[in-house]
Order: C-alpha cells, then structure tokens, then sequence
C-alpha cells in the first residue's frame, strides 16, 4: 500500500541532485567561518532576500529565538499574532533563553489589525515592556496564510513610531511570495530579522536561516554557539540549502495547486473546510474526534495531523505524485464511511 504523508512538507527527501551536492561539498570548520558552502549559502540567501547578512542554523525554531534574544532584554515582552509559532510550538523558549514573554493580538487569518498591535504596545512601569513585534508569513495555524503587503507595512511603520524592531518568521516566505506574486526580497523587506526555512516547502534534509543587519551578526553568532548550534562541517548541509534557495521555489505553485485540490475534494466530503484560509499548502478541516479520525486514516495509507481535538491539517509538498491527492481524498471518504 502508498501512504500518502500529507503531515508536512518536512518530511520531504533529498533529491538526487542535493545529495550529490551534499556528497561534493567544499567543506571546512564553520564554527571557525571557514565552511566555502556555507558562506556561500549565507552569501545567497543575504543577496536575495536584501539583507546584509545571514547566519545558517540547525533549525527555524534556534533561528527564531536567536533573533528574539537579539532583540529583548530580560522581562521585555514580544508582540505577536494569536497561534504564532514562535508561541505555540516552541516550548517556552522564549521565556527561558531570552527571559521574555509573549502579548498576543487577535489576528484573523494571521493578519492582525495594526491598531491592535499600537494598543498592545506598553511602557509603563506597572506593565512587561514591549520589546518586539513579530509577525509570521505564512501563518501556519490561521492556515497557512499569508500577510499581504498592504498589512505589513502598516505593521513596521506602527513599530517604527515606537521605536520597536521586528522580526518575521518567514519558514515558509517563498509560499508566501509565490501566493502574493512578490519576491522574497519585498515581503522581507523592512523587518529588522527575518527568519526562512530550508527543510520546509524548499525541500533541504536540514536547516534554516537567520538575516539582519551586519552589526547584529556578531551576537548572532554567540547565541547561536551558546545554544549548541555550532556545526562544523557544515558544508555537506548547506550544499543542499544552495539548491533549496535556487531550485525549491520552483515546485510551490504546484504544491499550493494540490492544496486547493484537496480542500476542494474535502468539502465535496461534506468536511468542514474554510477555502479562504487555503492560500498556500495547508487544508485544515473540521472533524469531530479528530486524533482517532488521523489513526483511522493512518490504517488507510493517509498521514495527517490532529491539530486539537476536532481539527484535522494536511500540507501538501514536492514530494507527493499527481495521484496522491485523489488517492487521498477516496481514501478520506472511507475513514468518513468507517465512523
């Protein structure tokens, strides 16, 4: 039987030609700065997204908190949309590395109101102070959404009022520049940090990148040793990440295709799905008891994520077949049957 693993676009493989890439790398010491590759790789991703530096990492959730240890002092609070990842799926990190906390605003879609985001703003002394505000592109828990441009800038400018740096968690920011037909460099235009993913949609076996001023890479590059993500030979990671950068954004359209194909089978299934949410590569759908409806489709061929207790989110990625969707939803169709 094919399983059909629509859990996430992590779970990609490398290709044929990353690990070839990966099995050719210049190599050198990274924790020294003598990694060829990944300088390179840091050279390109600084280049395309209009930063003046980038600094590889492990993993989106290190790159995040570096950044948000960059940017807070100890007691200082972020500002970020309710359902930000850097809240709910980062076990707390914020509050033990950077001694922070987290206000979150209502935010619809993933886009909050940036009146909202003013009145959560606070300098009193009674209060936790605001020290950030954070935004993420594409919003993974509001669907995989995207924070139009428009939205944005409206953001920074109120930050910039207050004297406030930004971060974006932009994992998933070529999904989103290929949903708004942007590049890359537009929608990471004006953060102070911005965090991509090389091992999401992109397709790399690992890692992910933080860009940001020249002057900030010095204690960038602290924390990200003091947290345990000094790699050495890294070269044989970032030789995959090149082809991420380069060749990955390429296979997006028809990734967020497959996703509106997908919401569109699940709701001739009677699921409840909000089509307005599926901008990118993720469907959530509503069913009730939905850990037991994701073991019944596991038992089916279908990998999926209960998201809660009666949400279901599938992702879609490059590498699913062009069958893999109908197989999936006829497979649906039957864990619906067996309830």
């Amino acid at each position: 039987m094919r399983f059909v693993d629509l859990r996430s676009d992590t779970v990609t493989k490398p290709t044929p030609a990353m690990r070839k890439a990966m099995a050719e790398a210049e190599v050198g010491d990274d924790v020294y700065g003598e990694d060829p590759t990944v300088n390179r790789l840091e050279a390109l991703a600084a280049e395309m997204l209009g930063f003046e530096a980038a600094l590889f990492m492990p993993s989106g959730t290190m790159t995040n908190q570096v950044a948000l240890m960059l940017h807070l002092q100890r007691g200082q609070e972020a500002i970020a949309p309710e359902g930000a990842h850097i809240y709910e799926y980062e076990p707390g990190s914020l509050a033990v590395l950077a001694g922070g906390t987290i206000r979150l605003v209502e935010a619809p879609y993933g886009v909050p109101d940036p009146e909202a985001v003013r009145g959560a703003i606070h300098t009193s002394v009674h209060q936790a102070p605001t020290g950030l505000i954070a935004l993420e592109n594409t919003h993974n828990t509001a669907g995989g959404t995207v924070v139009p441009l428009e939205a944005q800038r409206a953001i920074q400018q109120v930050a910039r009022e207050a004297g406030l740096p930004t971060h974006l968690d932009g994992a998933r920011l070529f999904n989103a520049a290929v949903a708004l037909g942007r590049t890359p460099a537009e929608l990471a235009q004006g953060f102070t940090t911005v965090s991509i993913c090389l091992s999401k949609g992109l397709g790399a076996p690992v890692g992910s990148l933080l860009l940001m001023p020249q002057a900030l890479r010095a204690e960038a590059w602290r924390y990200r040793k003091l947290l345990g993500g000094g790699m050495r030979q890294a070269g044989v990671l970032a030789a995959a990440g090149l082809l991420a950068l380069t060749e990955g954004p390429k296979h997006l359209p028809r990734d967020h295709q497959m996703a509106r194909a997908l919401a569109e089978g699940l709701l001739r299934l009677n699921l409840e799905v909000d089509l307005q949410a599926v901008q990118t590569n993720m469907v959530y759908a509503r069913v009730p008891q939905a850990p037991a409806f994701v073991q019944r489709l596991r038992a089916l061929g279908v990998l999926a994520n209960a998201m809660g207790p009666s949400r279901v989110r599938f992702v879609t990625h490059r590498d699913l077949l062009d069958e893999d969707i109908p197989l999936a939803l006829k497979r649906v169709e039957q864990a619906l049957q067996i309830a």
